[in-house]
């Protein structure tokens, strides 16, 4: 793919570079757009748009490699939730702590429309991250901790509801830690409790995603 970031190792100045370079686009991006100036992203990361250049030698190029990024920190969150020890509901939990932070159902949305989502490899991760993801989910119900009525994409919409900055001039460091507060009052509501009646509103699972984007 022409937006795919140049191969070969990385000195580990470049590195960091590089990865400051990401963190700054995922943020400028997610709050002003993906049309936001690359200058902007640069001086966040602490360089000049030449480095940024070197690295990534379009839009596209650095949109790809954030969404790539993003992607691999939440699949490689899943795993470590999915092989760590406790209640199924703190291990989804523990995910959606580190998905938050990574920023990455906030980023997605906004590769939706462009060659960035047709790419195969982006389209792999998405579907491990998926995958892993319902692993999650299923073995929170299994245990009994997560209601049998949260379902994969309830988890998933409330990551993109959180996900995005607040609207005004709240400080990013305080809607940040507001963020993880929401997520933990949410998911504490979703523990399986005995109740007369499943909430309103459709029970949308991940199959019925990939039908919805067939009928699209």
């Amino acid at each position: 793919m022409d937006g795919d970031v140049r191969p070969g190792p990385l000195r580990a100045d470049a590195r960091r570079n590089q990865s400051r370079l990401l963190a700054a686009a995922r943020d400028v991006f997610v709050e002003r757009g993906t049309a936001a100036p690359l200058e902007e992203v640069a001086r966040r990361a602490g360089v000049g748009i030449g480095t940024l250049y070197r690295r990534f030698p379009d839009r596209s190029a650095l949109l790809h490699a954030v969404v790539v990024d993003a992607l691999e920190v939440t699949r490689d969150a899943a795993r470590s939730a999915l092989d760590g020890e406790g209640e199924g509901l703190t291990a989804l939990l523990r995910y959606a702590h580190a998905a938050l932070d990574a920023r990455v159902s906030a980023i997605i949305p906004l590769a939706l429309d462009t060659s960035t989502m047709a790419d195969e490899h982006v389209g792999r991760l998405r579907e491990t991250a998926a995958a892993l993801l319902q692993q999650l989910v299923d073995r929170a119900h299994a245990d009994g901790t997560l209601s049998e009525d949260v379902t994969f994409v309830d988890i998933g919409t409330l990551l993109v509801r959180l996900a995005r900055p607040l609207p005004g001039t709240m400080p990013t460091d305080l809607d940040d830690a507001l963020a993880h507060r929401h997520l933990d009052l949410f998911v504490e509501g979703l523990r399986a409790t005995p109740r007369r009646h499943a909430p309103p509103g459709p029970r949308l699972e991940r199959t019925d995603l990939h039908a919805l984007r067939h009928l699209a």
